[in-house]
């Protein structure tokens, strides 16, 4: 594998596939990543999950155990502030067993253990534990 950044920290089991752009993140053990994905740094990858192609992870996003990252989902850092000179970083925590489906777009929020997102969904707000959401904006 090549690391684009010396900082990368994998667990055991790691399987990934190229290309793929990693910075500075952590990936526990037994965690796969397809092609096309970036990971930047700070972000961290849980026991047991899986990341699909084309999907990026921004910096400053926690995604617990057990979790299923479908095709083509971003996940965001930033929000629009009434002073858009100000660049601000804002987290994102992902629960354990959450499963996010093709397409979604995450903004920075928390999203509770065991929540279902629907393909195509933006998610907007927090979620809690145990919910299905879907749409734009997702409910």
């Amino acid at each position: 594998m090549e690391r684009k950044h010396k900082s990368v920290t994998l667990g055991k089991n790691v399987k990934i596939i190229e290309p793929v752009n990693l910075y500075g993140c952590e990936i526990k053990d037994n965690v796969f990543i397809g092609p096309f994905v970036e990971i930047q740094a700070g972000s961290t990858i849980g026991k047991n999950s899986r990341i699909s192609s084309h999907s990026f992870v921004c910096s400053s996003v926690e995604i617990g155990n057990d979790c299923f990252i479908a095709h083509g989902v971003m996940f965001v850092n930033d929000k629009f502030t009434e002073d858009q000179d100000k660049w601000v970083e804002r987290k994102t925590k992902i629960g354990n067993g959450v499963r996010i489906g093709s397409n979604s777009t995450i903004l920075p929020v928390n999203i509770g253990d065991n929540v279902i997102i629907g393909a195509g969904s933006v998610v907007t707000k927090d979620i809690p534990d145990n919910t299905t959401v879907k749409g734009n904006p997702a409910k």
